[in-house]
């Protein structure tokens, strides 16, 4: 059995925790969705669609790290699993090394690919910015962190599995931090790990205005805006936009890169995307090495002709 901590969002499941159901079918014939919070009807449903063998639920009163370490422990000390998976988000990263911590067990992170070679389980982690893929075993039972869109998920099917409710108290001393207001910027709406479509811009975009082209080609193809560090550190966008190594990882269907050239701790935010056009004026960009389409162009000249075929195409 693996727990995969299902994390969610107004009562959706997050996608990477759907993503990982498909993981932990890699290495065990069960996997056991966990949930946690209120209102999660919908998210319950999505992990049996997605094929979750059996969900466990717990109530509790919206996020907090000592409260979830508590509770995934508890679980982990009942069911016994052969690991536990948690997306690599904001919450996902924040919490897993501390259960690791308080179950003596090793922590895997930023995993890609998982398989099982002479019965043991091993997790492929990038190194060194992503140049080297490194193979890594865990004795015991392992938290591991799984980057979003290394999976895919598993076809949808309407499906009945077991929910179990399982009543967790969280005792008053292990809350050693309390939130007292949470204060959400309008910036941080931006759902760039959940987006089939991206079109990001670099510095290769000159100045902040000229991101208005980046964000007409995002939603004339229903996608959002992205960014690499240049942008965001000259101020043209916020930093909810970044993809790269220090901002989130995304992997969307269709992933538009105008004006990056191709830096390493950019393109290990973005490599999983199925599909990448690549904009840039330098032929030799280092950004063509990975992409499936190149134009060798100036990104000023080049958007403002695939807005205008778009649209004569919808007309």
């Amino acid at each position: 059995m693996v727990l995969v901590y299902i994390e969610t969002a107004e009562g959706k499941a997050k996608n990477v925790g759907l993503e990982m159901i498909t993981a932990a079918k890699l290495v065990s014939d069960k996997a056991v969705a966990v949930i946690i919070g209120n209102g999660n009807e919908e998210a319950v449903k999505q992990a049996a669609t997605f094929g979750a063998d059996e969900v466990i639920t717990v109530a509790s009163e919206g996020y907090n790290t000592e409260a979830y370490c508590y509770i995934m422990k508890s679980l982990v000390e009942k069911y016994s699993p052969e690991a536990v998976f948690v997306g690599s988000t904001l919450d996902g990263k924040d919490f897993a090394p501390r259960l690791a911590a308080q179950l003596g067990t090793g922590c895997v992170t930023d995993v890609v690919a998982v398989k099982v070679e002479d019965g043991k389980v091993v997790y492929t982690c990038p190194s060194y910015n992503g140049n080297l893929l490194n193979d890594m075993v865990v004795e015991g039972t392992p938290v591991v962190i799984v980057r979003s869109g290394s999976f895919k998920k598993a076809d949808p099917a309407e499906r009945e599995v077991a929910v179990t409710a399982e009543a967790i108290e969280v005792p008053a001393d292990v809350m050693r931090a309390k939130i007292a207001e949470a204060v959400k910027e309008i910036s941080e709406t931006v759902n760039l790990e959940e987006a089939e479509v991206i079109v990001s811009g670099g510095r290769g975009m000159g100045a902040a205005e000229n991101f208005a082209l980046v964000k007409e080609l995002a939603d004339l193809l229903g996608g959002v805006v992205g960014a690499t560090r240049a942008p965001i550190e000259s101020g043209w966008i916020s930093r909810a936009h970044q993809i790269g190594q220090s901002g989130k990882i995304v992997a969307p269907k269709l992933y538009i890169a105008c004006g990056i050239s191709g830096a390493t701790q950019h393109v290990s935010g973005m490599i999983g995307s199925d599909y990448i056009v690549a904009i840039n004026k330098d032929e030799d960009a280092p950004i063509f090495d990975i992409a499936n389409v190149g134009i060798v162009g100036n990104v000023l000249d080049v958007l403002p002709l695939m807005i205008e075929e778009i649209k004569k195409a919808r007309a």
